[in-house]
């Protein structure tokens, strides 16, 4: 009689070497080649396709796209928004995490659902609600014209609009990061003699420095490529209050496409950026949780 060979199996144990799961290998093979068929579909040729479509007459009427005054004022708006947006959202981010990990206070879950708010909410919406405070007949639209102070379809619009989609990023990352540190560093600082500010500063930010650039490549990455809010409050004023993303709209419906897919393509570019910072950042952080964990179980 013929022998019958087992099924070549792949084993993984769990940290104890306990309750080894077995599965045939094709079936591994399977979901993995499902796997990276969809990233490469779905991520990847799309990708590609931006930066092939930038440079599709040439790198000179690339760089001459980028050139436009239309598009540099989009990119310089960008930038601006982007450079007010997210200290803001740091200074927020900080002080909220280190309130809510740190301390018991009345509405501490009350603060903890605001700052998801942004998450649960359109961004179409939040532009919308800002019209109806800021706007010509909003709330405060008609003090705001009496004294000659413009925030819809302005600069100071397209930031509140940032700030408030963006403001969830830093303390999202820095909340459970600080709660899985603990509080005995923080109290043997202050038994020491150290004030509030020195132990924040010598203690907690040391402490939490990989967790919040973390949340500030996020918090950039968002700001930047942030559409649906800017568009409502910015009034799509061309050369004043368009975005990169906004700018990449107007040329895409004019059907200047080799000229939307360059501005189009630094936006990937931020994306590929952000995406390697991002890796560095969760693995610095994991690391400082591995870390802070280990120490509360001494």
């Amino acid at each position: 009689m013929s022998k019958v060979l087992p099924l070549q199996t792949t084993t993984r144990r769990d940290a104890h070497g306990l309750n080894p799961v077995t599965e045939p290998r094709a079936v591994r093979w399977l979901l993995t080649g499902i796997a990276l068929a969809f990233l490469a579909f779905f991520l990847v040729v799309p990708l590609v396709a931006v930066f092939v479509q930038a440079f599709a007459k040439g790198i000179d009427y690339y760089f001459e796209s980028l050139k436009d005054p239309d598009a540099w004022s989009a990119i310089k708006l960008t930038l601006i928004t982007a450079a007010i947006a997210v200290p803001l959202n740091v200074v927020f981010g900080l002080a909220a995490s280190w309130a809510i990990a740190k301390f018991e206070f009345r509405g501490k879950a009350l603060l903890t659902t605001l700052i998801d708010l942004p998450f649960s909410v359109s961004p179409v919406i939040s532009g919308l609600v800002y019209v109806l405070m800021f706007g010509a007949q909003g709330w405060f639209g008609p003090w705001l014209a009496a004294h000659d102070v413009q925030i819809i379809f302005a600069v100071p619009g397209i930031v509140l609009a940032t700030i408030f989609v963006t403001f969830p990023f830093v303390a999202r990352e820095l909340i459970p990061l600080m709660q899985a540190q603990g509080n005995d560093e923080e109290e043997a600082a202050h038994v020491l003699g150290a004030s509030g500010w020195q132990i924040f500063r010598r203690v907690t930010l040391p402490n939490v420095k990989w967790g919040l650039l973390y949340g500030v490549i996020l918090c950039n990455a968002r700001a930047m490529g942030e559409f649906g809010a800017v568009s409502v409050v910015s009034g799509h004023i061309r050369g004043q209050t368009d975005t990169m993303p906004l700018h990449v709209e107007i040329l895409y419906n004019e059907y200047n496409f080799s000229a939307a897919f360059a501005v189009a393509s630094l936006l990937a570019l931020l994306a590929l950026v952000t995406l390697a910072l991002k890796l560095l950042a969760e693995r610095r952080m994991t690391q400082a949780l591995t870390a802070a964990k280990a120490t509360a179980q001494n």
